[in-house]
């Protein structure tokens, strides 16, 4: 169940890898023997502030739960029975910032969602936005980005390093056109999950006047030449990018067949 996975996503992770270990050949051979040892300690490290900070939003948050959220629980189900990421807890924090995010090395990931989506989202659109999360989860993207981020994170010169920050920030822009399609698998509509991109930069929306409005304002803040030298380095795509690349997947043979018509 992960035949929604963006088509360049894995070629661009492969061309990653190649690069640093390329690098580190040519760059660094005497101390080459020690990355093994490097990417060790990264991901040792990251399982620990894992810990840390799994333990951090246990204390602050609310577990998602039949008894504490019935219908937000029900959601995540479905979304689950869709798209089979594995094991995962949910988590509600409190927080005035539109987000949710996941994270964990080991099994469950734990999936956090700021309170303010609850405020402003509906059901839809919260399916879409856990469904994302899933996708992170069920793609591997959560110990992928440890580890590669481990490998790159190595001694090495700065020319070298530049490059590997924009091909390994491309792959990761390229990891959320992967789970926006999850998204919208979850969600089953594009409309929804159109809003719900929106909401997370612009705030509530209510009326599809508003989501117009909004789309216009995004659209006039993207445009220019600064802000496309900036998309290079940014993690995620511009949510105009990443609403074309939703539509046009909505439109394809391969999501009615996942999304069982």
């Amino acid at each position: 169940m992960t035949d929604y996975r963006y088509p360049g996503e894995s070629t661009t992770l492969a061309l990653t890898i190649l690069l640093i270990v390329g690098v580190l050949l040519i760059t660094i051979p005497t101390t080459f023997c020690l990355v093994p040892l490097l990417v060790i300690i990264v991901i040792t490290m990251a399982y620990y502030s894992g810990r840390q900070h799994q333990a951090d939003v246990m204390r602050i948050g609310r577990q998602v739960t039949p008894g504490t959220a019935p219908e937000l629980t029900a959601a995540a189900q479905d979304c689950a029975r869709k798209l089979q990421p594995g094991p995962v807890a949910l988590y509600v924090v409190p927080s005035r910032v539109v987000n949710a995010y996941t994270f964990g090395l080991s099994k469950p990931n734990m999936i956090v969602l700021h309170s303010s989506l609850l405020e402003i989202m509906d059901a839809d659109e919260m399916c879409f936005v856990i469904g994302h999360e899933m996708g992170h989860v069920a793609l591997g993207h959560t110990w992928l980005n440890t580890l590669v981020g481990g490998m790159a994170g190595a001694p090495m010169p700065i020319g070298a390093a530049v490059i590997l920050t924009f091909v390994f920030r491309w792959w990761n822009r390229q990891c959320e056109y992967s789970c926006d399609r999850a998204g919208l698998i979850a969600c089953g509509s594009l409309r929804k999950a159109t809003s719900a991109l929106v909401q997370l930069v612009a705030g509530d929306i209510n009326t599809d006047e508003e989501l117009r409005r909004a789309l216009t304002a995004i659209q006039r803040r993207d445009d220019g030449v600064l802000e496309d030298l900036g998309g290079l380095l940014a993690t995620h795509p511009r949510i105009l990018k990443r609403l074309e690349m939703l539509r046009q997947y909505a439109e394809s043979a391969e999501y009615r067949r996942l999304a069982g018509g």
